[in-house]
């Protein structure tokens, strides 16, 4: 309440959502209108809590999320449970409050909540030596000659027809690494993960069972470029630290204090390793929807921003102990409006092609926990379709 971020006019508004909002008996119907189906994020919100709060709060913090802006994302897509909340229950406020309870009631009815074990806080977490060490972990585990790096996927082929199930999938690569080519001529599949973005996949060439299977089907999909600048600096060239995990800049204060980064994360704050105890370690983000072409500038170019931005939010003097730039030419696929047409065309492919399974951030949602639970869910499944030796036809 005592936080000047918003207007009193915008706190009264979020107190009184409960009451003032009330169910649509379009949304409460079976049929949903196509204007209620292709709303974006910002007009969703406003609704609910008015435009100050999607300027001040819904902006920052999908852009900090997923590089987006709340006028070109679908609240369908890109925030499905809250969609689905208001459906059930109107206001989001109250329909927060009842699904947390009727949670809570059904984990004491299992036993969860007497046994003195509530379910673990949600916190941010990392290795020693940073995320490589997961994924470092993993090349290991699962060896490095079946690990193929530099390596193109050219084409794949479906060895089934229209009649039979499959009998495995054959890759053809274009690898630096020459025992990678040795797919093309000496290894089959019994199934396929694709994660790559659609965008990769239209350049791939598929085949089923000795046919072209054309992939004219998929849509093209916009993907947000994103820039990371990870810069150190001496503690006693920050005059202002702050404490916590970071701070997300508003497009609208972008603007007005002539700012162009998304966002800060205070890496040394959260992770105390991650820099020398005489330093501070930032990361911090350029681009998005807001500024796409920010994003592909060279690295001195960002590190003069960075550094500018920087000295407004925190006071730094001098220049950075280190730097180190990271470009993502498709950082995100965009959930925008029209995002079915994605979602559908990845359904086809995996029920026209016996064995190719699609997992990642192009279906199942942007977060890392939505990337880490399809990649699980996936796995199920291909396990599932391997062990009960029934293919699908298509």
């Amino acid at each position: 309440m005592k936080s000047t971020l918003l207007s009193t006019k915008s706190k009264f508004k979020l107190f009184l959502e409960p009451f003032l909002y009330e169910k649509s008996s379009t949304r409460n119907s079976k049929k949903v209108s196509d204007e209620h189906l292709r709303e974006s994020v910002g007009s969703f919100f406003e609704r609910h809590f008015g435009r100050e709060v999607v300027d001040y709060l819904i902006d920052p913090f999908v852009a900090g999320t997923s590089a987006g802006d709340p006028e070109s994302l679908s609240i369908r897509h890109a925030f499905p449970g809250l969609w689905n909340l208001e459906k059930k229950y109107g206001s989001l406020i109250v329909g927060a409050i009842l699904s947390k309870l009727t949670a809570k009631g059904d984990s004491s009815k299992k036993g969860g909540a007497s046994s003195g074990k509530g379910r673990s806080k949600r916190a941010s977490f990392s290795f020693h030596g940073g995320m490589q060490t997961l994924v470092d972990a993993l090349h290991k585990e699962v060896g490095d000659s079946n690990v193929k790096l530099g390596t193109q996927v050219l084409s794949l082929a479906c060895n089934c027809d229209e009649l039979s199930a499959s009998d495995g999938w054959s890759i053809f690569v274009d690898s630096k690494d020459a025992s990678s080519k040795e797919l093309a001529k000496n290894q089959s599949f019994d199934a396929v993960i694709m994660t790559a973005p659609l965008s990769n996949v239209q350049r791939m060439r598929f085949t089923k069972g000795g046919a072209p299977f054309v992939l004219d089907f998929l849509p093209k999909v916009d993907y947000l470029p994103l820039s990371l600048m990870v810069t150190a600096f001496k503690k006693e060239d920050v005059k202002r630290p702050l404490e916590g995990f970071g701070v997300l800049i508003p497009f609208k204060e972008q603007q007005k204090h002539g700012l162009k980064t998304l966002g800060t994360l205070f890496s040394s704050m959260m992770f105390p390793d991650r820099a020398p105890n005489d330093q501070y370690l930032f990361t911090t983000f350029i681009g998005g929807s807001h500024n796409r072409d920010l994003a592909g500038a060279p690295t001195a170019i960002l590190k003069q921003f960075v550094t500018s931005d920087l000295t407004k939010l925190l006071g730094v003097v001098g220049q950075p102990t280190f730097v180190k730039h990271i470009h993502w030419r498709n950082a995100f696929p965009l959930y925008g409006h029209d995002y079915d047409s994605a979602l559908e065309a990845i359904g086809k492919m995996e029920s026209d092609l016996p064995g190719f399974f699609y997992a990642g951030n192009n279906k199942d949602g942007l977060a890392v926990g939505n990337v880490i639970a399809s990649g699980s869910n996936t796995a199920d499944l291909v396990i599932s379709y391997l062990e009960s030796g029934i293919k699908q036809v298509s």
